[in-house]
């Protein structure tokens, strides 16, 4: 049997086979970019549909990046997919406090989830950062109201969470929120996707520089 067995012939051949699939469908730039990394990472070309990117987005968090933005991620899923050794040219950091030991207490001594009491745990160390929220509505619901009391400061958030209770609004609820986002309208996201985004935004914030 033929087939490509070289990693780099194969994702340029993905990446041709999802460009010719999207056509001109209105995205540009660093909106296509990112487009095109959730739908390699998820197989789904529905996603070009689905994903909204705020304008002000690509700007925003390439530049914090450069600045040596830290990232926050609500799960460990997400920060095992993002690319550390990216992230580190500017001097950044991938944080989640998921596991941490007083987190869980918080969150059995309240009766929330864990995904919450990480977002409150986290909060003091999230201006000028990326939230990325890949798996849990309720972090992207109370991150939202932390930012909404002036209690967080991210410089963009990245809100794809999964699922049939709450991700929707959620989600509806970050496009309202003000501060520049990616997200995926709807039920579809998840942790593979947040990390993917994350990806597209480190390849546009490097690539000039000669590494993608």
């Amino acid at each position: 049997m033929l087939y490509l067995n070289n990693p780099r012939a194969i994702e340029a051949r993905s990446r041709a086979i999802i460009a010719a699939r999207l056509g001109d469908c209105g995205l540009r730039g660093g909106e296509r970019e990112i487009v095109i990394r959730m739908v390699h990472a998820t197989g789904d070309p529905e996603y070009a549909r689905l994903v909204v990117v705020h304008p002000r987005l690509v700007e925003t968090a390439t530049a914090a990046l450069r600045r040596g933005a830290d990232v926050i991620t609500d799960v460990e899923m997400v920060r095992q997919g993002i690319s550390s050794r990216k992230l580190a040219r500017g001097g950044g950091r991938i944080i989640c406090a998921i596991r941490d030991r007083k987190v869980a207490e918080v969150a059995a001594e309240r009766g929330i989830t864990k995904a919450m009491a990480a977002m409150e745990y986290l909060a003091p160390r999230m201006t000028g950062a990326i939230v990325t929220i890949g798996n849990a509505p309720t972090a992207l619901f109370r991150l939202l109201e932390l930012m909404a009391a002036g209690h967080a400061a991210p410089a963009a958030v990245i809100g794809t969470p999964v699922g049939f209770v709450g991700a929707a609004e959620a989600k509806e609820a970050l496009e309202r929120s003000g501060v520049p986002f990616v997200t995926v309208r709807g039920t579809r996201g998840g942790s593979t996707v947040a990390a993917a985004a994350v990806n597209a935004l480190l390849h546009l914030t490097w690539a000039e520089e000669g590494e993608g």
